[in-house]
């Protein structure tokens, strides 16, 4: 089956040669090979090699035609396959930045795998602890905890995440339903007992956002 390079680009299938060109220019900076060691660098010349060439195709005009007509065809439709592929490829991008301390191209790389693969709860898990380290983004990594225990409900490490957060954003409730479910599935937990408890102390004094930047 045809591979979609509009999907492995992240482009849309109307993109001007001047948009082809940037996300080319974006995911080159952020998948070079020189990037990343051992099994990830393989894994990403392999995925290097895949940009390049959807890069090369979408930019020439006659090139791009045939590939429209080869996507039109019902047997050609590999987006599952590819949005798999390009999931994983931005999954481990987002962990390299991650791990280099650059939390704000990881969580542009985890929100292009959740483009890719929207049920895909590590990559909302991913999303949520990245943005965690930027304030300005805490009602989106909120809404990304959030996402990522609707689609897995019983692990333990979401959900103290998810207490976390919306501790921090001040929706109490929320925080202890969480914290809550963290302990029914994961067992007792000293961080999750003085997590409650810190919540029970602020409900009596008022909000005053009393936690840090636990697990």
């Amino acid at each position: 089956m045809a591979k979609d390079y509009y999907v492995i680009l992240g482009a849309a299938r109307n993109a001007t040669k001047e948009q082809i060109r940037d996300r080319f220019r974006q995911l080159a900076r952020e998948r070079h090979p020189d990037r990343f060691q051992g099994a990830a660098r393989q894994q990403a010349e392999l995925d290097f090699q895949d940009i390049t060439e959807a890069f090369n195709v979408l930019l020439d005009a006659d090139r791009r035609r045939q590939h429209d007509l080869e996507l039109a065809r019902p047997e050609a439709s590999s987006a599952a396959s590819d949005a798999s592929r390009l999931g994983r490829f931005h999954m481990e991008a987002g962990v390299q930045f991650y791990r280099d301390g650059n939390f704000a191209q990881a969580s542009d790389a985890f929100e292009r795998a959740i483009q890719a693969e929207p049920r895909n709860h590590q990559g909302w898990h991913h999303l949520a602890q990245a943005l965690s380290h930027q304030r300005r983004h805490l009602a989106r990594a909120v809404e990304a905890i959030a996402r990522a225990c609707e689609l897995q409900a019983i692990n333990p490490a979401y959900l103290k995440l998810a207490g976390r957060l919306h501790a921090e954003a001040g929706l109490v409730d929320r925080a202890e339903h969480y914290y809550n479910e963290a302990r029914t599935w994961g067992g007792e937990d000293p961080v999750v007992t003085k997590a409650l408890d810190d919540l029970r102390k602020s409900e009596k004094k008022g909000w005053g956002g009393l936690f840090g930047k636990g697990t």
